[in-house]
């Protein structure tokens, strides 16, 4: 249970990836280890999961593929090689994928070779719960809506400024020597009618499939990262407490005995400075017209 729970763990920090699938569009995302896999997919009307461990995994090996005879762990690293480049847009030109609904969920279908043999598999996807679509889908979308939002209003202050840096520029006498370098003046209303009456338009008739590119799978990356780390001083504040004992457990043997090797060498090096004729050389003034001297010398 602990295995699948870090294995989902791992899963929520991966970003979705647009596939296609004959002449459907899908988002995915998966996460492979020596002790199974997770992967989520969704045709944006419905998301599936199939989870298995490593027993699960050399059962059904067993039954797909009858002629290969290998560990579990290499099994799954080959079909973790297979998967990620279809992630990644660039799926192997030895490697085929299907997929078809079924009553009870999805069916992923993987033919491709592994050491010269035919190497087959099939992902039993049934449907994910509604946690899970929350997790992985709902909340970071929002969470990513905030800081785009964020980072809008920091652009769109950054243009004003700009704006206001080039009215000082003109005021000046400043001149442009470019005329094609022009601009307008920024103004925040007319561009928010523009982009909803022009840009959106176009993004939306672009398709599903396009829905995580690259730059929002890293920011998608960074919103659940800070989401885990946040799980995990929820579930584990103990941990904070716990490790600054420990760290001061660990310099406690040495430091007594550095302490009284200080205070006995600070004591034999304070004992003849203690004596009264010496305390007035300490807080002398001779030092200061030095220093005066030197700077102004």
């Amino acid at each position: 249970m602990e295995g699948s729970e870090e294995l989902e763990s791992s899963l929520l920090t991966q970003p979705w990836a647009s596939v296609r699938f004959g002449e459907s569009n899908f988002l995915a995302k998966v996460c492979f280890r020596d002790t199974g896999y997770i992967l989520l997919i969704s045709d944006l009307s419905s998301v599936w999961y199939e989870s298995a461990g490593a027993e699960a995994v050399g059962q059904r090996s067993k039954e797909l593929n009858k002629r290969l005879t290998v560990h579990v762990s290499s099994f799954l690293n080959h079909l973790c090689n297979l998967m990620c480049p279809l992630l990644a847009g660039q799926p192997g030109a030895t490697t085929a994928f299907s997929c078809h609904r079924c009553p009870s969920g999805l069916r992923l279908h993987v033919k491709s070779e592994l050491s010269g043999l035919p190497f087959y598999w099939d992902f039993h996807c049934c449907p994910a719960p509604l946690e899970m679509v929350s997790r992985h889908l709902v909340r970071p979308l929002i969470q990513m809506n905030l800081v785009l939002q964020c980072q809008v209003q920091e652009l769109i202050s950054l243009l004003l400024q700009k704006d206001a840096e080039i009215e000082d520029y003109k005021e000046s006498g400043a001149t442009l020597s470019r005329d094609r370098l022009r601009t307008e003046r920024f103004r925040e209303e007319t561009f928010q009618q523009n982009f909803v009456a022009e840009t959106l338009p176009r993004i939306c008739s672009a398709g599903e499939g396009q829905a995580f590119a690259s730059a929002l799978q890293q920011l998608y990356t960074a919103v659940t990262q800070q989401e885990v780390k946040q799980a995990r001083k929820r579930h584990c504040p103990e941990d904070d407490v716990d490790t600054a004992p420990t760290a001061e457990t660990t310099k406690h043997p040495h430091s007594p005995a550095a302490s009284q090797e200080d205070e006995t060498s600070s004591s034999e090096r304070t004992s003849p400075a203690s004596s009264p004729a010496q305390k007035p050389r300490l807080p002398a003034a001779k030092a200061k017209p030095k220093k005066a001297k030197g700077l102004f010398s």
